[in-house]
This record gives structure tokens, sequence and C-alpha cells, in this order.
């Protein structure tokens, strides 16, 4: 793990989630063996390049809502999101008991699981 950057950490852990399913940005931090980095995942997931594969939308804060603040980025990420099937409370948060992602079939990132 020591060769590879933080934020390259993050895009791998992200792109395990499977559709239909999302984590947070503490949980993608401590996978990426950082545990104390939740806001640094957050602003590794803000540096992808717009035409990036890595479904960063899958990321959501600890309350399952989303922590996008400006511009289109909040509909987008609920449009995605929607897509997907997760569905939103009617205070706009996801269920993470029902849509959290466990890391059941995930690869190994140097022994975070």
């Amino acid at each position: 793990m020591a060769s590879s950057s933080f934020y390259e950490r993050v895009y791998a852990v992200v792109c395990q989630v499977p559709c239909g399913k999302v984590i947070t940005y503490g949980e993608v931090a401590r996978r990426a063996g950082s545990p104390l980095a939740s806001r640094a995942a957050g602003y590794a997931l803000n540096a992808l390049d717009s035409g990036s594969d890595v479904p960063w939308w899958r990321v959501v804060n600890r309350e399952g809502g989303i922590s996008l603040r400006r511009g289109a980025g909040p509909r987008l990420q609920r449009d995605h999101l929607e897509a997907e099937d997760i569905v939103f409370s009617a205070e706009g948060r996801i269920d993470l008991g029902c849509y959290g992602w466990d890391g059941v079939g995930a690869s190994g990132l140097g022994g975070q699981q």
C-alpha cells in the first residue's frame, strides 16, 4: 500500500462498491488505510475528472445523506443513486442498514477490509 497514493486507494475502494449500494466517506477512508481521513476521501472524490469511471455518487455522509452542496452535484448524485434503485427517506437520507455496502465480495486492499 505504501506505493500508492491515498487518492488512488480511495478510488480503488469506491470502484468496489456495487451498483445499488453506498459507502460512507469514513468507511472509504478506513478501507483506504487512513481511518481519520474521511474529509480527505471527499477531497479525493472532488478531484476526479468529470469523465472518470469511479462511481463517486455511491459515497454518502455518515447519516446517509448527500454532502454535496453546490451546483448540479447534489441533484446529479441523487439521480444516479435513484437510477440504481436506492430509495431516499422524506428527509433525504438513505437507509445505511439497507443500502450500506459491507464489503462482501471486495478484493483485498492491502488487507483493509
